[in-house]
């Protein structure tokens, strides 16, 4: 059973949706990613979506793996990485990688890592260039840490809408060094859903639902947000 509430957080508009298994918020969001594909591809021809990482978006890939969909017309982009070798367990494009996108028949030149390989200043350049030409993003996928932030946009830290990705200096948790796409890059796009679980979130989601400027805020689509929740309360 999944419960809709909605309310507005400064200038976020954000629809609320508890449900009652990890289950059954795997299976919704891999619904409603394969939904927003079909229209965006039958519309404009193509669908551009923004991974996050993390292991409920895991479960979620995994599920794509083995799904039928238009892959042809896929684009994928990332939200934000760490700055570590391309074959290091805790980038968040090789963990997509290993469980989705390399099984299924997405052509290689519309699979957009973040090169944070590269470094974070060098590597945040390199893929503003790669999101220079792209249009309104389709769907962006998001998650939220206990400290309430999402992508690496961290509490406390200056906000930085220069470029549509940005480096990000002594990050809280490791490594210090990440790059993560802008909250104004991330707010392009017609659709957003975050995706949170687990108890250790509820401080965060109080925070966010009683009007906290937590960075989860910054993200402000035209058509507000989807928030996703098992195991937190509201």
């Amino acid at each position: 059973m999944m419960q809709n509430t909605n309310q507005e957080k400064s200038s976020q508009i954000s629809r609320w949706h508890n449900f009652e298994t990890q289950d059954a918020i795997n299976q919704a969001t891999l619904n409603r990613i394969l939904e927003a594909a079909k229209d965006a591809i039958a519309s404009r021809g193509r669908f551009s979506i923004v991974l996050a990482g993390g292991s409920t978006p895991k479960s979620v890939y995994a599920l794509l793996k083995n799904a039928q969909a238009d892959w042809a017309h896929w684009h994928v982009y990332h939200n934000d990485d760490r700055c570590l070798p391309v074959d290091n367990s805790e980038r968040n494009s090789l963990m997509a990688r290993t469980t989705w996108l390399n099984h299924v028949a997405i052509p290689a030149n519309q699979i957009h890592d973040i090169p944070a390989e590269l470094g974070n200043i060098e590597g945040a350049k390199a893929y503003a260039q790669t999101l220079a030409g792209v249009p309104e993003f389709d769907l962006v996928l998001l998650g939220l840490g206990e400290d309430g932030h999402t992508a690496s946009l961290f509490p406390n830290q200056a906000v930085d809408n220069s470029a549509d990705a940005v480096p990000v200096f002594d990050a809280p948790k490791p490594p210090a060094d990440r790059i993560t796409v802008s909250q104004q890059r991330l707010s392009n796009t017609r659709e957003v859903i975050f995706l949170v679980t687990g108890a250790g979130k509820q401080d965060a989601v109080n925070h966010w639902r009683n009007g906290v400027a937590i960075p989860a805020t910054l993200i402000q689509p035209k058509n507000g947000v989807d928030v996703y929740c098992y195991g937190v309360k509201f």
